[in-house]
Protein backbone atom coordinates (compact mmCIF):
# COMPACT_ATOMS: atom_id res chain seq x y z
CA UNK A 1 0.00 0.00 0.00
CA UNK A 2 1.39 3.68 -0.84
CA UNK A 3 2.32 6.27 1.88
CA UNK A 4 -0.34 8.55 0.75
CA UNK A 5 -2.65 10.62 2.47
CA UNK A 6 -5.69 8.82 4.34
CA UNK A 7 -8.84 10.00 2.38
CA UNK A 8 -11.15 9.27 5.50
CA UNK A 9 -10.22 8.19 9.22
CA UNK A 10 -13.24 6.17 11.16
CA UNK A 11 -12.60 5.31 14.84
CA UNK A 12 -14.25 1.88 15.98
CA UNK A 13 -16.18 1.20 18.68
CA UNK A 14 -15.58 -2.02 19.39
CA UNK A 15 -18.18 -4.32 20.63
CA UNK A 16 -18.39 -7.47 22.93
CA UNK A 17 -20.65 -9.08 20.28
CA UNK A 18 -18.29 -8.95 17.44
CA UNK A 19 -16.04 -11.35 19.22
CA UNK A 20 -15.61 -14.66 18.62
CA UNK A 21 -14.66 -17.87 20.73
CA UNK A 22 -11.06 -16.90 20.55
CA UNK A 23 -11.89 -13.41 22.51
CA UNK A 24 -10.73 -11.47 19.64
CA UNK A 25 -12.69 -9.80 17.13
CA UNK A 26 -14.06 -12.12 14.66
CA UNK A 27 -12.57 -11.80 11.15
CA UNK A 28 -16.24 -11.65 9.08
CA UNK A 29 -16.19 -8.44 11.26
CA UNK A 30 -13.32 -6.49 9.57
CA UNK A 31 -15.04 -6.14 6.38
CA UNK A 32 -18.66 -4.79 8.11
CA UNK A 33 -15.90 -2.16 9.76
CA UNK A 34 -14.61 -1.75 5.98
CA UNK A 35 -18.08 -1.46 4.22
CA UNK A 36 -18.92 1.58 7.47
CA UNK A 37 -15.79 3.57 6.87
CA UNK A 38 -16.48 3.31 2.84
CA UNK A 39 -20.41 4.68 3.39
CA UNK A 40 -19.54 7.15 6.03
CA UNK A 41 -16.50 8.85 3.48
CA UNK A 42 -18.74 8.48 0.08
CA UNK A 43 -22.09 10.25 2.43
CA UNK A 44 -19.57 13.04 4.04
CA UNK A 45 -17.02 13.62 1.25
CA UNK A 46 -19.09 13.30 -1.81
CA UNK A 47 -22.33 14.09 -2.51
CA UNK A 48 -23.61 13.02 -4.96
CA UNK A 49 -22.04 9.33 -5.03
CA UNK A 50 -25.21 7.84 -5.68
CA UNK A 51 -28.70 8.64 -7.82
CA UNK A 52 -31.55 7.95 -9.60
CA UNK A 53 -29.55 6.67 -12.55
CA UNK A 54 -26.27 5.16 -11.09
CA UNK A 55 -24.95 3.54 -7.93
CA UNK A 56 -21.86 2.04 -6.70
CA UNK A 57 -21.15 -2.01 -6.50
CA UNK A 58 -18.34 -3.68 -4.88
CA UNK A 59 -16.74 -5.73 -7.56
CA UNK A 60 -13.70 -6.63 -5.67
CA UNK A 61 -12.58 -7.24 -2.33
CA UNK A 62 -8.58 -7.90 -0.97
CA UNK A 63 -8.29 -8.74 2.49
CA UNK A 64 -4.86 -9.30 4.95
CA UNK A 65 -5.39 -9.69 8.25
CA UNK A 66 -2.43 -9.27 10.16
CA UNK A 67 -2.99 -9.18 13.99
CA UNK A 68 -6.44 -10.80 15.96
CA UNK A 69 -7.91 -7.71 17.24
CA UNK A 70 -8.49 -8.22 20.97
CA UNK A 71 -11.32 -6.86 23.31
CA UNK A 72 -10.66 -4.02 24.11
CA UNK A 73 -8.76 -1.83 21.65
CA UNK A 74 -9.33 1.45 19.81
CA UNK A 75 -8.77 0.84 16.48
CA UNK A 76 -9.64 2.98 13.55
CA UNK A 77 -10.74 2.48 9.51
CA UNK A 78 -8.30 4.25 7.42
CA UNK A 79 -9.17 4.64 3.27
CA UNK A 80 -6.64 5.57 0.65
CA UNK A 81 -7.21 6.31 -2.77
CA UNK A 82 -5.55 3.96 -4.75
CA UNK A 83 -6.52 3.73 -8.36
CA UNK A 84 -8.94 6.44 -9.70
CA UNK A 85 -10.48 4.87 -13.15
CA UNK A 86 -13.11 6.15 -15.34
CA UNK A 87 -16.27 4.11 -13.57
CA UNK A 88 -14.18 2.80 -10.89
CA UNK A 89 -12.74 3.60 -7.77
CA UNK A 90 -9.81 1.53 -5.96
CA UNK A 91 -9.36 2.18 -1.88
CA UNK A 92 -6.79 1.07 -0.03
CA UNK A 93 -7.72 0.22 3.21
CA UNK A 94 -5.86 -0.62 6.71
CA UNK A 95 -7.08 -1.18 10.37
CA UNK A 96 -5.08 -0.35 13.23
CA UNK A 97 -4.61 0.71 16.30
CA UNK A 98 -3.48 4.49 18.02
CA UNK A 99 0.19 2.68 18.26
CA UNK A 100 0.13 2.21 14.62
CA UNK A 101 -0.06 -1.64 14.93
CA UNK A 102 -1.86 -2.93 11.63
CA UNK A 103 -4.38 -5.59 12.05
CA UNK A 104 -5.68 -5.49 8.12
CA UNK A 105 -5.22 -4.18 5.14
CA UNK A 106 -5.71 -4.34 1.78
CA UNK A 107 -7.82 -2.66 -1.14
CA UNK A 108 -11.60 -2.84 -2.75
CA UNK A 109 -12.89 -1.97 -6.41
CA UNK A 110 -15.98 0.05 -5.91
CA UNK A 111 -17.70 0.17 -9.92
CA UNK A 112 -20.33 2.89 -10.83
CA UNK A 113 -23.03 1.34 -12.82
CA UNK A 114 -26.51 2.54 -14.33
CA UNK A 115 -29.25 1.26 -12.59
CA UNK A 116 -31.58 0.09 -14.93
CA UNK A 117 -29.03 -1.52 -17.71
CA UNK A 118 -26.38 -3.04 -14.65
CA UNK A 119 -23.29 -1.04 -17.23
CA UNK A 120 -20.87 0.98 -15.85
CA UNK A 121 -20.75 4.24 -16.10
CA UNK A 122 -18.99 7.47 -14.91
CA UNK A 123 -18.19 7.86 -11.89
CA UNK A 124 -19.93 10.96 -10.00
CA UNK A 125 -17.07 14.23 -10.12
CA UNK A 126 -18.25 14.83 -6.49
CA UNK A 127 -16.17 11.21 -5.54
CA UNK A 128 -13.85 11.71 -8.19
CA UNK A 129 -12.98 15.53 -7.26
CA UNK A 130 -12.68 13.87 -3.04
CA UNK A 131 -10.20 10.97 -4.23
CA UNK A 132 -8.11 13.19 -6.54
CA UNK A 133 -7.38 15.51 -3.51
CA UNK A 134 -5.94 12.79 -1.56
CA UNK A 135 -4.33 10.89 -4.05
CA UNK A 136 -2.59 14.14 -5.38
CA UNK A 137 -3.64 12.88 -8.88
Amino acid sequence: MTASTALFRMPIDLRWRDLDAFNHVNNANFMTYLEEARIRWLDGACRPWIDDTSIPLLAAVQMNYRLPIPYPADVAVELFAEKIGHSSLTLGHRIVDNDGRLYADGHCVLVWIERDRGRPTAMPEAVRNAASASAGA
